[in-house]
């Protein structure tokens, strides 16, 4: 007696699942879905970035108190070698030099933080991302979120600094709500941007910090770029490139803010739509660029 022939048979992989209404497990959602995805875990990307800052300091005997005392201890060391050995204050006047300083390093590590933490935000999370299903976008966002507490918890320290050296709360202050805001969608589209390399290239991590520090030498966080470049031969271009790197223009803004005598004659020009146009091209492009990768990570 002879078999009949079944009526799937012939039919391919893509036509069977077309039509029993199968779908691959773990494929990519459509983009508007993946946002609506990632807004139904609010909660867990709040509760996961307060979790990590907590832990971060927990085996230190001071605590919570390091997130306030790295930066400043490396604004201690920047002002020594750069303000008092090298120079670097030339062009900022000496009274507000610290202040400029310090809130530089504090801005900067907002940045280079939510990258060193993007970074590994796949690779060093495989045992959550391969346990539990969840849009991973949520990680480098929650990673970045954990820098931004940890930026205005710092901030307390930075209003002590400016007040101690003459700057007083002003309207001026309240720029530093949308300067900041800007900032974080920056940051979270770099994060987002190097969770994706880093989750296939984990030796990404180990070179970063040399890439941020780079950066960091030549975004003007210890001295001020127009004065440091006045006097060379140098094209215009570079000056420009320099002044508009988004670091100096977050930081720019920031210093612009909080600092009574640091005036628009230092920042560039159009300095506002160079912090929105870095804000939109990176946190666009970092999100659909991780998205493009969402059903790969933690495989293989």
């Amino acid at each position: 007696m002879t078999t009949p022939p079944s009526p799937d048979e012939g039919l391919t992989a893509a036509q069977l699942a077309a039509k029993y209404g199968l779908s691959v497990s773990g494929a990519r959602p459509g983009l508007a879905e993946y946002v609506r995805q990632l807004w139904g875990r609010r909660h867990f990307i709040l509760a996961f970035s307060q979790a990590k800052l907590t832990a971060q300091y927990s085996q230190a005997k001071l605590g919570q108190l390091w997130q306030v005392a790295t930066p400043l201890l490396n604004a201690a060391v920047y002002f020594f070698i750069f303000g008092l050995l090298l120079g670097a204050r030339r062009g900022i006047p000496h009274h507000i030099y610290v202040p400029f300083l310090v809130t530089g390093v504090f801005v900067f590590t907002f940045t280079q933080s939510s990258v060193l933490a993007g970074v590994r935000a796949i690779s060093g999370n495989l045992g959550l991302v391969r346990a539990l299903h969840f849009p991973r976008a949520s990680l480098p966002i929650s990673f970045a979120l954990q820098q931004l507490q940890q930026l205005l918890f710092s901030m307390i320290v930075l209003v002590l600094v400016m007040i101690g050296f003459g700057s007083y709360p002003g309207l001026s202050w309240l720029l530093v709500l949308p300067a900041l805001a800007l900032q974080f969608v920056f940051n979270t589209g770099l994060a987002l941007i190097f969770a994706r390399m880093g989750s296939k290239t984990p030796d990404l991590a180990q070179l970063m910090p040399f890439v941020m520090r780079t950066w960091m030498y030549a975004s003007g966080v210890m001295f001020s770029i127009p004065a440091m470049l006045a006097g060379k031969d140098m094209p215009g271009w570079f000056s420009d490139v320099l002044q508009w790197n988004p670091a100096a223009i977050y930081m720019d803004l920031v210093r612009f803010a909080l600092i009574d005598d640091y005036g628009s004659s230092y920042l560039p020009p159009h300095v506002w739509a160079f912090a929105l146009g870095w804000a939109l091209l990176a946190g666009v492009v970092g999100f659909v660029y991780f998205w493009k990768a969402e059903e790969r990570y933690g495989r293989g």
